[in-house]
């Protein structure tokens, strides 16, 4: 048994490395995590950007990468403590969006302003318990190659974006959207789709 799985078993143990890691009461890393740690656990593409009011809440103990030529623009929030974020090559992650994982954006994705994926939800069955304090559960979102997002949207655990999709500005999507079709409402529901036949892209 390794270590890591030894501190997972143990539940002080776990407390305690937790501690270690992780300001109290907070989700993001302590300072010399920042520093001396993710800088050599966490993979950054060439010529990748992250501007520096952006807010990276990422742990060594899961999987953080940006790919080559992406950025991430100021005020956007990046935490992969229940699952990890990778972000592809040529991607561009808006002002002020809300990445929590588990989390994989493809190549060419363009995402607009104050976008939220959340790849998880809390645990609210147990009445007598608050919320706050019940277990989450999580399902990996992905969005494939050449997606744009518009602004103001809400993309929740679990779904896949099709290549080439389009999600309308201010839409919230509960379901997979195939490829090659544009989205838009709450929820999110089909309004065009790319005909091959006619090459068109046709209302549904």
């Amino acid at each position: 048994m390794s270590f890591s799985d030894k501190v997972k078993r143990n539940p002080r143990l776990k407390q305690l490395a937790l501690w270690l890691v992780l300001v109290p009461r907070e989700a993001r890393p302590r300072l010399w995590v920042r520093w001396l740690v993710n800088p050599f656990v966490h993979k950054h593409g060439r010529r990748s950007l992250v501007r520096w009011r952006t807010r990276l809440d990422v742990v060594p103990f899961q999987p953080f990468m940006l790919g080559a030529e992406s950025i991430i623009e100021d005020f956007a929030t990046v935490n992969n403590g229940m699952g990890g974020v990778f972000i592809g090559e040529r991607t561009l992650v808006g002002l002020g969006n809300v990445l929590i994982g588990p989390l994989r954006i493809g190549n060419d994705v363009i995402i607009a302003q104050n976008v939220v994926f959340s790849g998880l939800n809390h645990g609210y069955t147990d009445i007598d318990r608050p919320i706050k304090d019940q277990a989450c559960s999580t399902a990996e979102i992905v969005v494939e190659d050449e997606v744009w997002i518009g602004a103001n949207s809400v993309i929740t655990a679990g779904v896949r974006i099709g290549r080439h999709a389009v999600v309308a500005g201010g839409s919230v999507v509960t379901k997979d959207v195939p490829p090659f079709t544009i989205v838009g409402g709450n929820p999110a529901r089909p309004l065009k789709q790319y005909q091959a036949a006619t090459g068109q892209w046709e209302r549904v």
